[in-house]
């Protein structure tokens, strides 16, 4: 079997991408893989680090003025010739896109030779992307039930995210393990993503001062770029806050606290629901078509996380909270019980015997 996938721009098309192919190498060893991305991003760097074969488009997205949406549209035409191609070179079976805009190219071109083809949406709202290829495609795979409202129900399918498959087989350690504190004390995990916020952080600084004194500790994630500047000005906390730059194991974080407090990223979401873990969700706002916000409706819509939006992000609204939900057990076990009801742990398989079955359609 030969498989094309395509993810581009970001880790949030790439890793569950990536996760899913790991998950038919294991099933199917012999299967051939090719990966068509950007470039120039993420996906450039990391696939064939991998060991994976790799070509690049030179596409862009269609934004900025009028005069450059016609350029990026001419550019696309163009990698539209490029994807034929790559297509008559490896002569796939299936092509699945991830989003991002080198899919649009892939995956239409495969649509027009005749070969079967899958998308992927990770969030609640459809990308620019798949919208464009919703006509042209065969199978669509969804997150969230807000997506699987707007797909066309004859072919879409509400799978998950592969990365929630990735995080619930394997093995995970003990928040307390990990950073020493006592067993018995609670503990709450702070993490605007590997980059940190700064607008979160000028909170967290006066939040973090307050909540020092509670009955329970704090992991907060700053972020590489701002860890020396937070470790400088709250240096006088006390031993139960606890600030990291980077997480590199965040499932064993996300599984073992009593509360994780973090953006609303369509992976983040992923695991936080299949391990099960209550949220406090402050989604960014500065992401395209505002998506993160309708990621983390669909949790608190199903009394499986609350939300604070950034406009209304503050040190007394944050911190009371906070101190409200780690001091009312009943109410962090009923967003347990709700959130794993909304997660997917066997993704990677459903997706992988959805595939199988397109594939057995002639």
């Amino acid at each position: 079997m030969k498989i094309i996938v395509s993810a581009g721009g970001t880790g949030g098309h790439l890793y569950p991408a990536l996760a899913l192919v790991e998950y038919i190498k294991k099933q199917k060893p012999d299967t051939e893989f090719l990966f068509v991305g950007t470039t120039d991003r993420l996906e450039s760097k990391v696939v064939p680090s991998l060991g994976y074969e790799y070509r690049g488009l030179n596409v862009k997205g269609f934004v900025g003025n009028p005069i450059q949406k016609i350029k990026n549209g001419l550019i696309f035409i163009k990698s539209l010739g490029q994807s034929k191609k790559i297509l008559k070179e490896f002569c796939p079976d299936i092509v699945i896109g991830f989003g991002g805009y080198p899919s649009a190219s892939i995956v239409m071109a495969a649509a027009q030779k005749g070969i079967k083809t899958m998308i992927h949406e990770q969030n609640s709202i459809i990308g620019l992307t798949n919208k464009i290829l919703i006509k042209k495609v065969d199978s669509i795979v969804c997150c969230y039930q807000k997506a699987l409202e707007q797909f066309p129900s004859n072919k879409t399918v509400l799978l998950g995210n592969p990365r929630a498959s990735v995080v619930s087989s394997q093995e995970l350690k003990d928040i307390h393990d990990i950073y020493r504190i006592d067993k018995v004390r609670k503990t709450v995990v702070i993490v605007m993503g590997s980059l940190g916020s700064s607008s979160v952080n000028s909170v967290m600084k006066e939040a973090l001062r307050s909540m020092q004194h509670d009955n329970y500790d704090i992991i907060y994630v700053t972020g590489q770029n701002y860890y020396d500047e937070m470790k400088k000005e709250l240096i006088d906390l006390n031993s139960s806050v606890h600030l990291v730059p980077y997480v590199e194991d965040m499932p064993s974080l996300i599984s073992s606290c009593d509360l994780i407090v973090s953006r609303a990223g369509a992976t983040t979401l992923a695991e936080i629901t299949a391990l099960g873990c209550p949220s406090l969700i402050i989604p960014s706002p500065y992401v395209v078509l505002n998506h993160q916000e309708y990621n983390a409706q669909e949790l608190v819509d199903a009394f499986a996380a609350e939300m604070i939006l950034e406009k209304d992000f503050n040190t007394q609204n944050f911190v009371e909270k906070v101190r409200f939900l780690l001091s009312h057990d009943e109410v962090l076990d009923k967003m347990k019980i709700n959130t794993k009801k909304l997660g997917k742990p066997h993704a990677c398989e459903d997706i992988y015997k959805e595939m199988m079955k397109l594939l057995e359609r002639k």
